[in-house]
């Protein structure tokens, strides 16, 4: 059964798709996006087409002071508010070994739930940057690995394209597999914008730190653990407490671009302490919890705005068309 909240959002968001101009030309790309992906990893009923396993939990996110200075966002202004937040592994494979290496990049989806009955989300996950910087290099390096199998002709479409994009590679080549989904650093790889009480607008990319430390599996543990080991250990791992993130924005200087999510800003810019994510509780019903569930990122309130990055726009249309194929 189609959830009444998500055929109300899929309806809105697939109108505006529709206008044509731009926004016609953007949906054809993310259908093209989401075919890429069910061919390359299935298309399976009510599953995401991309991470498509993960493990649902809820806690609290309490903001640092430092934050409200930055911006005017009501989740900064005072007291607690409660998070839902979904970790996941990479591909739309919803059965796929959480140690097996097409699982990462890892990913956090955030909602914070406001005062008012909205909400924010924050969608980011392990990559330290993206590998491509356009919704249509994304799709093109998924077209390019889906007619790249084992016995594709040599150079694969694949490697032609990885080749003409280094920065494929040195992404894919800077994760690796999590002891635990509460020992994974967690990036935001597209920059966004705080504005304050003044107006005053500071572009920001997040970062998200456990506050026991990141712990990564070498290639040969991780393939010797249990397949469910990173959504099995949560759960328990919560049962005897709770787990805490430091959520932080790195702030950009004047002049740093904002719109190539391949190019992260030296790591000599400012970091800010925005707060604590305190996770306390695994959802009793995990799997019905991800059905239900969507997150958009630019699913945003006063005091925090989308960049001129053009892959925040491409995300939301991709996931508005995988939104829609798993509530049929």
């Amino acid at each position: 059964m189609t959830s009444p909240k998500l055929s109300a959002t899929a309806a809105v968001l697939f109108a505006g798709l529709a206008a044509g101009g731009a926004w016609a030309q953007s949906a054809s790309t993310a259908v093209q996006t989401v075919d890429a992906m069910n061919a390359l990893w299935g298309r399976h009923p009510h599953t995401r087409a991309n991470h498509a396993k993960g493990v649902v939990v809820e806690g609290r996110f309490t903001p640092e002071p430092a934050a409200a200075a930055l911006s005017t966002a009501s989740i900064f202004a005072g007291p607690p508010v409660p998070v839902t937040v979904r970790f996941s592994d990479s591909t739309g494979i919803p059965t796929l070994p959480d140690g097996s290496p097409p699982a990462n990049p890892h990913g956090m989806s955030i909602k914070f739930h406001t005062a008012d009955g909205n909400a924010v989300d924050m969608v980011i996950n392990s990559l330290p940057f993206f590998p491509v910087a356009t919704g249509e290099e994304f799709l093109a390096l998924l077209q390019a690995l889906a007619v790249s199998g084992p016995d594709a002709p040599k150079p694969t479409k694949a490697e032609t394209f990885m080749a003409a994009h280094p920065s494929v590679a040195k992404a894919f080549g800077a994760i690796a597999t999590p002891s635990s989904f509460a020992r994974e650093r967690y990036n935001g790889v597209n920059a966004f914008i705080f504005v304050n009480k003044d107006g005053a607008r500071q572009p920001f990319r997040l970062r998200v730190v456990p506050v026991d430390g990141v712990e990564h599996l070498t290639p040969a543990d991780a393939a010797r653990m249990p397949p469910d080991f990173l959504v099995d250990e949560l759960p328990q791992r919560l049962a005897k407490g709770p787990v805490v993130f430091r959520m932080t924005a790195q702030l950009a200087n004047p002049g740093d671009q904002t719109k190539d999510s391949t190019q992260p800003w030296p790591e000599d810019r400012r970091v800010v302490d925005l707060g604590m994510i305190t996770l306390s509780t695994a959802v009793a019903d995990s799997d019905a919890a991800q059905r239900q569930l969507y997150y958009l990122p630019n699913r945003l309130q006063p005091g925090i705005e989308v960049s001129d990055d053009p892959l925040i726009d491409a995300r939301v249309r991709a996931y508005v068309i995988s939104f829609g194929r798993r509530a049929q």
